[in-house]
């Protein structure tokens, strides 16, 4: 591994018997502004750093800018340019970011909104990205609960849902979870009338009275008890992993417990805390300065939690069997 040990950790990757297909990540959050570009952008030198072949995908069509956060202009191929069929393949997107094993498939430029892409369009995307020849692809996502955020939220090995210490954040996550859960059930139900059930849960104000996932639950089960204990078990093996950001105070570290526990005892949805990020000016100069978080502070504070949150998503894939999807 180059350069300097202590700034550099190391992280042992094995594939465990996996195929070629590399393992897919997405970062969301129901809110805009809360450091996704800057969790991917430094978790990818995370693992390039660890000689492994990676990259980054800005997914937040119409408003992308991963591209700043690892201090380069922006490419002048994106992903649009695939979409459109102006590039006959994805691979041909990708960009070198300047920093060795880590590429850059930048966001869509000309679309106005995450809404304007077709769903055919939608699926092709998702197939090629889950087929790019890489050891990792990390997706950043945009910001909301569309039904295009959410799918490619669903379309990867493992999710990350990013939050700051905030109530307009907070509010957000548990609906993009909430909502997240419910289009994972969408997407693997057949029966519509258990799709309509969905459907309406997925409206905040319905006459069946669906708040939480366990109501929906619950209705369901009172159709069809078998489809109740289906619906359980696709909850158990929902875990997004959690991470908070702009951490100032010992409250704010103490977040991700807190939330973790409201979302099991509330929504029986059982996320996996990986770590908090500090806030820090470092973020801000890094971004003004044109160059990546990790690059100019390696031995920050920041820039640890940032490994040690690499650490806890490699252990994570590693026990996650070959070809597992969250739902696409």
């Amino acid at each position: 591994m180059d350069g300097d040990k202590k700034t550099q950790p190391h992280l042992p990757w094995t594939t465990n018997g996996r195929d070629s297909s590399s393992a897919v990540i997405a970062i969301g959050g129901g809110k805009g502004g809360i450091g996704k570009s800057l969790l991917t952008a430094n978790l990818g030198i995370c693992f390039a750093r660890n000689r492994m072949k990676v990259v980054l995908v800005d997914a937040d069509l119409g408003g992308s800018n991963l591209h700043t956060c690892l201090g380069i202009d922006l490419p002048e191929a994106s992903l649009s340019d695939f979409v459109n069929r102006r590039m006959e393949s994805i691979e041909e997107t990708i960009v070198d970011t300047g920093i060795d094993g880590l590429g850059l498939i930048s966001g869509a430029q000309d679309f106005l909104g995450s809404a304007n892409i077709k769903y055919t369009q939608k699926m092709r995307v998702l197939k090629k990205i889950r087929d790019i020849e890489a050891d990792l692809v990390l997706m950043d996502l945009g910001s909301g609960t569309s039904f295009n955020v959410l799918d490619f939220f669903l379309a990867s090995h493992l999710g990350i849902v990013m939050m700051v210490p905030e109530p307009t954040s907070l509010e957000n996550s548990y609906r993009f979870i909430k909502s997240a859960f419910y289009r994972l059930l969408r997407h693997r139900e057949k029966s519509n009338p258990f799709r309509k059930i969905i459907d309406a849960a997925m409206e905040s104000h319905n006459e069946q009275g669906i708040r939480t996932p366990f109501d929906l639950i619950r209705v369901a089960s009172k159709m069809d008890p078998q489809k109740g204990d289906t619906y359980r078990a696709w909850m158990a093996a929902f875990k997004p992993l959690l991470v908070i950001n702009q951490v100032r105070s010992e409250e704010d570290a103490e977040l991700g417990v807190a939330v973790r526990m409201a979302c099991r005892k509330y929504f029986g949805i059982d996320l996996e805390f990986v770590g908090n990020i500090d806030y820090d000016d470092f973020v801000w100069k890094a971004v003004r300065n044109r160059s990546a978080l990790l690059l100019q502070e390696p031995d920050s504070s920041i820039a640890k939690s940032i490994w040690e949150i690499a650490r806890q998503i490699r252990e994570r894939l590693e026990q996650k069997p070959e070809g597992w999807l969250q739902s696409l």
